[in-house]
């Protein structure tokens, strides 16, 4: 069995760890603050540095929010680089940029390891469920390593190609989410103001072709009120100006997209940045001054 490295230990990364330890890897674990409690109690053995998470395992997985702190972690003083030698393997599970990742991967390859990009879709619930999907890229001896880890966490696993397209199906499936949360925001919104239940419209529909994951449970979230964090918007906007950014450097237009992260921008300024995705809705009600409520 394989040691792993960790780092990133935060609302995703803890409970992925959680589940290595309890399938018996040895983890070594590094994170911006203290490691929690219940990860040193399962056998998780703290670093000071990332440099010293690379020096003691086989293979290290990387889950911290956005593209420059992967680039940090990587390549920033006592980072992953620093302490990899011939033959280990370095996993990106964070959500950042394909054209960064491209780079990170030829640099950490020049240095003789193997990178994987593996972002993740499912959130809190499926980190902490261990049924994330996995959407990874980079060479297939390296993901054939990585397949038993990645089957701890994920229940959906697959390799979609080389460096890099992991990272884009990511960005892609946040896409499809963005505009499937906008849709339903939309048809409840509808159906609530025209005088219908909304909690019956929506049970009606999951019988139905509009049935979806996010009219299921988004859709629920919309009509009980409920907007907790399970995916911050903060969040999905960094996905979305991924998109954009992508579209831009593609030469192609992506008008959707576009409206969804400008309805986001409309939730934040209500102050709205670390609510549930699902609460895009909150700039539809606003748009039509109406809130989606059941009898």
């Amino acid at each position: 069995m394989i040691k792993v490295g960790f780092i990133g230990l935060g609302t995703m990364g803890r409970p992925m760890a959680l589940h290595l330890l309890a399938a018996g890897y040895k983890l070594f674990l590094q994170d911006v603050g203290s490691i929690a409690s219940e990860l040193i109690a399962a056998g998780g053995i703290p670093c000071n540095s990332a440099k010293e998470v690379t020096e003691q395992a086989d293979a290290v997985i990387i889950m911290v929010p956005d593209t420059p702190h992967v680039e940090a972690v990587l390549f920033g003083k006592d980072g992953v680089a620093g302490g990899i030698s011939k033959g280990k393997i370095i996993v990106d599970m964070s959500s950042i940029s394909p054209l960064a990742t491209k780079e990170f991967a030829k640099r950490i390859e020049a240095l003789g390891a193997d990178y994987l990009d593996a972002p993740v879709s499912g959130g809190e619930v499926g980190a902490k469920a261990a049924s994330l999907t996995i959407m990874v890229g980079g060479p297939e001896r390296a993901f054939n390593t990585m397949k038993p880890i990645f089957d701890k966490m994920g229940k959906n696993v697959n390799r979609v190609g080389a460096n890099g397209d992991g990272q884009t199906t990511k960005v892609a499936n946040q896409i499809i989410v963005a505009l499937t949360i906008e849709a339903v925001g939309e048809a409840l919104l509808f159906a609530s103001k025209a005088g219908a239940d909304p909690a019956l419209v929506r049970q009606a529909l999951m019988g139905g072709f509009a049935s979806s994951r996010i009219l299921e449970v988004h859709g629920e979230r919309m009509v009980n009120r409920n907007f907790d964090p399970g995916f911050r918007i903060e969040l999905h906007q960094k996905d979305l100006n991924l998109a954009l950014e992508g579209a831009r450097s593609l030469g192609i237009s992506l008008p959707c997209t576009a409206l969804a992260q400008q309805l986001f921008n409309a939730c934040v300024a209500q102050g709205g940045r670390a609510w549930d995705h699902s609460a895009m809705v909150r700039a539809l009600e606003v748009a039509a001054s109406y809130q989606i409520a059941g009898k």
